[in-house]
């Protein structure tokens, strides 16, 4: 294994532990609304799922950019990647923006 190949891996063991974090806080905000519906004033409870489904997603999204960052960079430094890259990070960037608010 080269180090282009072992830096690619990084990138995508990076990229996967934002997706599990996407994925755990979705389904822990999901449950903790499923299970405080009915037992708190009447909009509260989905609050309060906003906002924890809101930093899952938030900090999903850093570990995605991170890994894009990893990958592209050092494995394919070409402008074509770099130029996506930077759209990629805009719009997630964007994303996490909108849903800090």
């Amino acid at each position: 294994m080269d180090f282009k190949e072992l830096i690619s891996l990084t990138g995508y063991g990076v990229e996967t532990i934002g997706v599990i974090i996407i994925v755990t806080g979705s389904v822990v905000s999901s449950f903790r609304f499923l299970s405080h519906f009915h037992k708190e004033p009447e909009g509260f409870a989905y609050r309060i799922y906003r906002r924890q489904l809101g930093r899952s997603i938030i900090l999903g999204l850093e570990f995605l950019i991170a890994g894009d960052i990893i990958r592209t960079v050092v494995v394919a430094d070409t402008l074509i990647n770099v130029t996506i890259l930077g759209l990629i990070i805009l719009i997630r960037t964007f994303l996490s923006f909108a849903l800090h608010l």
